[in-house]
């Protein structure tokens, strides 16, 4: 099979970045930016990020999970710690977030640190969850192989059952990561391919570097 894409183009023309117009801190225009696309362009899941990784079998991984939190501090996802990307993260900490705002022609691109939050916060968030979601962290044993469909939804209808009038409680292997930025591109789509990229650095004393990147 094949298909060729060559004329698959669209010209990027809704914005422009310009280094002078950037704050000192980078999750000053990550809010700022956020908010403008939360607010502007419905039809984009905003919080939704790709977290990619290296796994232990050497090779990178993405895939999409939801952002849950930003700080001054970093960006706070949550997932199985045995699951695929969890054992990846221990093994090698150092991931890559990535956002991209189609509405918006933007994309955000980080680099960081992943390391586990403290288990009070992963208790606050676990218990405001939905009932259905809490069941569904406790069924599902995160990127292991299994038999079918119906044997997760088996497993789920049990606990279920099991928990009736009970309160769920956090189980050990389900948490918060906290990625703490290292470095941090917002990208602005332009006419003629001459995108806006603008790049901070944090240096060795912590203080944000930025430069505009070619496109």
């Amino acid at each position: 099979m094949e298909k060729d894409l060559g004329n698959y183009r669209r010209s990027y023309e809704k914005g422009a970045l310009l280094i002078e117009d950037t704050p000192e801190n980078p999750m000053e225009l990550f809010q700022k930016w956020f908010y403008e696309v939360d607010m502007h362009f419905p039809e984009d899941e905003t919080n939704a990020m790709t977290v990619s990784t290296i796994g232990l079998d050497t090779y990178p991984k993405s895939r999409v999970v939801l952002l849950k939190k930003y700080t001054y501090e970093g960006f706070i996802f949550y997932t199985n710690y045995n699951s695929e990307k969890g054992k990846a993260i221990a093994h090698n900490p150092k991931v890559c977030l990535s956002f991209f705002w189609h509405g918006a022609e933007r994309q955000i691109i980080i680099k960081g640190k992943a390391e586990k939050i403290a288990s009070n916060l992963s208790d606050g968030y676990f218990e405001s969850r939905p009932r259905g979601s809490q069941l569904g962290a406790l069924a599902s044993n995160q990127s292991e192989v299994i038999e079918s469909r119906a044997y997760l939804e088996s497993k789920l209808k049990n606990l279920e059952l099991d928990f009736e009038g009970k309160e769920i409680q956090r189980p050990e292997f389900w948490g918060g990561f906290l990625v703490k930025p290292v470095e941090i591109e917002f990208w602005q789509g332009r006419a003629n391919r001459l995108h806006d990229r603008i790049r901070y650095t944090l240096d060795k004393e912590y203080f944000w570097v930025k430069n505009r990147l070619s496109p």
